[in-house]
């Protein structure tokens, strides 16, 4: 009896996250790197075949993080819900974030809402972020 209990609990123990849960959690590090200020464990979300905004690639993305970190002293992103749109392997995650960012301790001296959606892929049983694109939603 105790056997098999154990061997009841070792088999959940290596079940697989679900695809909606490992998503939330692959977003949550990455917003963890940015608060960190970690431009590599960022781009370690990104697929290596990534596109962003204006063609921009894995490096460019992590050298764009990696700017914004220099530029601005505080960075602050407050993510929305997730929805999350599951097709097997692929998925698309979208959103409302804000964004502030400045060198002042007291107030941020920039700030935009966006609108966010973000492509993904399964490979290797780790979602990586295919694709991006925002909109900024204040004028």
């Amino acid at each position: 009896m105790v056997v098999a209990l154990c061997a009841i609990l070792v088999a959940g123990g290596c079940a697989r996250t679900p695809p909606e849960a490992a998503l939330r959690e692959a977003v949550a590090a990455m917003e963890a790197a940015i608060d960190a200020r970690d431009a590599r464990a960022f781009v370690r979300h990104l697929d290596h075949e990534f596109i962003g905004p204006g063609g921009m690639d894995r490096d460019g993305a992590r050298r764009t993080a990696a700017l914004y970190f220099l530029q601005h002293t505080n960075i602050g992103l407050v993510p929305g819900p997730l929805s999350i749109d599951l097709h097997d392997t692929r998925a698309q995650v979208s959103f409302t974030a804000a964004v502030t960012g400045g060198n002042s301790r007291l107030l941020p001296e920039r700030g935009q809402v966006y609108e966010v959606r973000s492509g993904w892929r399964l490979r290797d049983d780790e979602w990586r972020m295919t694709s991006i694109e925002w909109t900024p939603k204040l004028r």
